[in-house]
């Protein structure tokens, strides 16, 4: 059934092969950094950095929050591995929020950008 569904969305809503990949960080400092160096790898073609998110979580049994920078990465499927683990290195904490989203759609010519931003 989930197979059948995901067919038919795919008939009525084609999907790019671009992803938005969500993460967050600690302070401004460290979010600069990770943004630029995403973008210098080439892993990312545009980083947006987001100040004032405040998450709400569960870390080691306990509930926290926390004021927090959010990073929208804008890359492909086929460098999302490769992103990972750039992530995963520069990132300070333990288990780092890291989650990629299909972009459905968007103007060709920002796709096309986006595509050539992340060749060397």
């Amino acid at each position: 059934m989930v197979t059948l569904v995901f067919s038919i969305r795919s008939v009525f809503f084609p999907m790019t092969d671009k992803i938005v990949v969500i993460t967050t960080c600690a302070g401004e400092e460290e979010s600069d950094r990770i943004a630029r160096t995403l973008v210098e790898l080439r892993v990312a073609a545009c980083v947006s950095v987001i100040p004032g998110v405040r998450s709400h979580y569960r870390w080691q049994g306990t509930v926290e929050s926390a004021q927090e920078f959010m990073l929208l990465a804008k890359t492909t499927r086929d460098k999302f591995e490769e992103f990972r683990a750039a992530l995963e290195k520069l990132h300070s904490y333990e288990v780092p929020e890291i989650l990629a989203l299909p972009v459905v759609d968007g103007a060709p010519n920002y796709l096309s950008w986006l595509e050539g931003s992340l060749k060397a």
